[in-house]
């Protein structure tokens, strides 16, 4: 279940239900038909990766296994649940590890929650030669996805568009200093996306001093009393005001003041408040840039447009990985025809050379070798274009008769 099909609530119930009293991969593994499983739990998504002897058996026993410890009605699971099998259960993986299924598609979340998802699996040995090769050419999806189209290179959250026009603004952020004036979510949320753009220094004012205190020992910034608001404007390179006050608490005075003695320092206003707290007309004054919710929201809207039209590019890499996927995987039916025949004719070949025993041990020791050489070379010929035709129908969906009619003509299901 993800985002699109369960609401918080539902997904809340299984993912902390699951990892409180229980290991899930332990769960998994007990269950007859898994031969290896990785479990998928984020804030927007609950998954099972698993391989099995029996889909069908196997898709029962995980409802079970999600009934029993999700605290779901029938009702929630049928609406709630999807399962893919076989190559959609591919592409889904390669779509989900290249953020192309996320909530905000090109995030790069997700892959790492894949990457320890897949890490905790290795952990409790219950990955095997499928998952293991399937998981890295999903990372490997990810990283062509991420290299090869631009489906991540712009701002779709408010918070991250505004940090964004700070740096076209200021072109490097190294050594900035941003004031925060308020505490709320959005605030907090640029700050962080600020850090990792190597911002120097942080100050926060709060009408709640204690409250500046902590977000000050989050940042490892310097909390002000909000009467020191004028002074902080004084030092601040940028500003991020997010408060719950009904009037404008940054007025066109206090900016012209403050930027009056900064001899052409610029100063970003962001403004993510509703109502405003900073006077719009302070946007007018030389050297101050400043930005309200709606116009981030255009640069949001206008990037998401952009990602979705990387987004095709991204899924045409998928399909093409998906293709390559298909492959692998039809070679992997062969393989135990392949191995049956040649231990056919190996069998053939020893039981043949035991009945000659007693005239080639009359045979020097090179002769006899080279007589045993001979043997395998005329049999092993004689099966080359048997198997090079497997391998080569393997490359399509076309192997299913070809396996039955080689078992048969070869009798390998019989001892």
């Amino acid at each position: 279940m993800n985002h699109k099909t369960a609401p918080l609530e539902i997904r809340e119930k299984l993912s902390l239900s699951c990892w409180s009293n229980l290991n899930p991969l332990s769960e998994l593994m007990k269950i007859p038909q898994v031969k290896e499983a990785m479990y998928l739990s984020t804030c927007n998504r609950v998954e099972v990766l698993a391989d099995t002897t029996d889909t069908a058996d196997a898709v029962a026993n995980f409802r079970s296994f999600i009934f029993n410890h999700g605290n779901l009605s029938p009702e929630e699971m049928e609406k709630c649940l999807y399962v893919y099998s076989d190559l959609e259960a591919v592409k889904h993986l390669f779509r989900v590890s290249s953020s192309l299924d996320s909530l905000v598609m090109g995030e790069p979340q997700i892959l790492g929650q894949v990457k320890d998802a897949y890490h905790r699996a290795m952990e409790n040995k219950s990955t095997g030669m499928v998952l293991n090769k399937l998981l890295h050419q999903a990372f490997q999806v990810a990283k062509r996805v991420r290299t090869e189209t631009a489906i991540a290179n712009n701002a779709v959250s408010v918070s991250y568009a505004a940090v964004e026009l700070a740096k076209k603004i200021f072109g490097n952020l190294q050594g900035k200093t941003v004031l925060l004036v308020g505490a709320g979510e959005m605030a907090e949320l640029a700050a962080r996306h600020l850090i990792n753009q190597g911002i120097g220094r942080f100050l926060i004012a709060n009408r709640t001093y204690a409250r500046a205190l902590e977000l000050a020992d989050a940042f490892q910034g310097k909390a002000l009393e909000f009467n020191d608001l004028p002074q902080g404007l004084g030092d601040a390179d940028i500003v991020i005001s997010s408060t719950g006050a009904t009037g404008y608490i940054i007025t066109k005075e206090m900016v012209a003041k403050t930027l009056h003695g900064r001899k052409n320092r610029l100063l970003f206003l962001i403004d993510i408040a509703v109502p405003r707290d900073i006077e719009p007309e302070a946007g007018e004054i030389d050297n101050a840039f400043l930005y309200n919710v709606d116009d981030l929201q255009e640069v949001v809207d206008e990037n998401l447009q952009g990602r979705r039209q990387e987004a095709e590019k991204a899924e045409a890499i998928v399909e093409e990985e998906v293709a390559k996927c298909r492959t692998w995987i039809n070679s992997l039916q062969v393989v135990p025809t392949i191995v049956s025949l040649r231990e056919k004719v190996e069998g053939i070949i020893k039981s043949e050379l035991d009945k000659s025993a007693s005239w080639m041990g009359a045979l020097d020791a090179d002769t006899r070798k080279n007589v045993e050489i001979m043997a395998s070379s005329i049999v092993n010929k004689i099966i080359h274009y048997p198997i090079a035709s497997l391998k080569e129908e393997s490359q399509d969906d076309g192997l299913a008769p070809y396996l039955v009619v080689v078992r048969r003509l070869f009798k390998l299901d019989q001892g």
